[in-house]
């Protein structure tokens, strides 16, 4: 599973949208992926799930989440 780390673009102060919209968009078909982020990502989860991805989000114990996207049949 290919992950993507944008806690070091959130803790600059940086805005990982795009970024994360790039990542996604090269993904191949039916491919899933994990996502580290320094909060729970609600807007993220809401929109890739308009793109056919379940988002399961967890807290890891440093106060950071990370989230596994799976592409939905």
């Amino acid at each position: 599973m290919k992950e993507l780390d944008v806690r070091p673009i959130l803790e600059a102060g940086g805005e990982p949208f795009e970024e994360i919209m790039k990542f996604v968009s090269n993904l191949p078909p039916g491919e899933g992926f994990r996502l580290w982020a320094t909060f729970k990502p609600e807007p993220l989860l809401a929109v890739l799930s308009h793109q056919g991805y379940r988002g399961d989000a967890q807290e890891i114990s440093d106060g950071n989440w990370a989230v596994e996207f799976t592409p939905v049949s």
